[in-house]
């Protein structure tokens, strides 16, 4: 009997948010480091970009088995807004105001429906 981890239906998702960690942290880690130069921010960027293609596209290969390319996407959106304000609220010491919020409410409404079959 498979773990649930490695089911169809969650092993992309758990992929995809081990992958939005890594992208999250590449385009953004350097912003409390302006004083590294530009061009050792963009190797080491690389460096985690190519590890999160490396679990990005394996969810998306073994993901569209079970999920549609476009709930893939929405799975994959929701995510980053998710890790994003973790990563810009407690790494970047940005507060998360109410238009955040209502925005990603937004978002949520059309997850919701992404995956409503009507």
């Amino acid at each position: 009997m498979p773990s649930f981890v490695t089911s169809p239906y969650v092993l992309p998702v758990v992929l995809l948010i081990a992958s939005n960690l890594f992208m999250t942290t590449a385009w953004y880690w350097h912003l409390r480091f302006k004083e590294v130069a530009l061009w050792q921010v963009v190797l080491i960027s690389w460096g985690l970009a190519f590890v999160e293609y490396c679990l990005a596209v394996p969810a998306n290969r073994w993901g569209a088995t079970v999920y549609a390319p476009a709930q893939l996407k929405t799975i994959q959106e929701v995510i980053t807004l998710v890790i994003f304000a973790g990563f810009s609220w407690l790494y970047l010491n940005q507060p998360l105001a109410w238009n955040h919020a209502l925005g990603f409410a937004f978002v949520a409404v059309g997850a919701f429906f992404i995956f409503h079959k009507w």
